[in-house]
C-alpha cells in the first residue's frame, strides 16, 4: 500500500520536475559584467579568499579551507581544487533527537524553501551546506550562496529558508533577503 502510494507520488513529482526543468528560452542568473566587475565564473582558491576577507576581515584560511563569521554564524568553506568543487558549510545542530517528523520538514525544505543551500546530515552532524563546481562559481553567485547557507541554519526550526526565494511569500523572506542583499555590498570590491 505505502509502496504504490510513494510510487503514485514520485511519478507525479517526476512529471512536474521535468516541465519546471525546461530550459526558459533568453533567461539569464548571470549579471551583467562592468568594467570593475572581474569576469564571472572563473572562481580561484585566491579570489574565494579576497571575496571571504572582505565578508570578514578576521577570516582564517588554512590550504583550501576558510573559517569566518557572517550574523554571528560560524562559516566553513572547503575547497578540492582537484575535483573542482567547493562546499559552504554551516552546522546547525547535532542529529541526535531528530525524529522522522522533523526529517520529514528537512526534506520538504529542500524541495521549495533552502532554494541553493541544502540541509544535510554527516559525522553525526545536521549541516547548512552549498555545494558546487569551484571554476564556474561567479561572484555574486558564491556570496548569495554564504547569505543562503547562513540563513537556511539560522531558520532551522522556524521557517527552514534560504531566504532567496520562498515559493508562496512569507513574512520572514524579506528579513533573509536582506543579509544576502549586505552580504553583496560588501563582497564587491571597493
Amino acid at each position: 500500500m505505502l509502496t504504490r502510494r510513494l510510487s503514485t507520488v514520485l511519478g507525479g513529482v517526476l512529471s512536474i520536475l521535468i516541465i519546471l526543468s525546461a530550459p526558459v528560452l533568453g533567461a539569464d542568473d548571470t549579471p551583467p559584467e562592468t568594467a570593475e566587475t572581474p569576469p564571472e565564473g572563473t572562481m580561484t582558491l585566491n579570489h574565494m579568499g579576497e571575496i571571504v576577507s572582505r565578508l570578514d576581515k578576521d577570516a582564517v584560511r588554512e590550504g583550501g579551507m576558510w573559517s569566518f563569521k557572517v550574523a554571528d554564524v560560524t562559516v566553513m568553506i572547503v575547497i578540492d581544487e582537484a575535483h573542482d568543487r567547493m562546499r559552504i558549510l554551516v552546522a546547525v545542530r547535532p542529529v541526535d533527537g531528530l525524529d522522522a517528523d522533523e526529517l520529514m520538514r528537512l526534506l520538504q525544505a529542500d524541495f521549495d524553501s533552502a532554494l541553493d543551500a541544502r540541509y544535510a546530515v554527516a559525522r553525526e552532524i545536521l549541516w547548512s551546506v552549498y555545494i558546487h563546481p569551484l571554476a564556474a562559481l561567479h561572484d555574486r553567485q558564491f556570496i548569495s550562496a554564504i547569505g543562503q547557507t547562513v540563513n537556511l541554519a539560522l531558520t532551522y526550526g522556524t521557517t527552514y529558508t534560504s531566504g532567496g526565494l520562498v515559493y508562496g511569500g512569507g513574512d520572514s523572506q524579506e528579513l533573509q533577503r536582506q543579509l544576502i542583499e549586505e552580504l553583496q555590498k560588501k563582497g564587491r570590491k571597493a
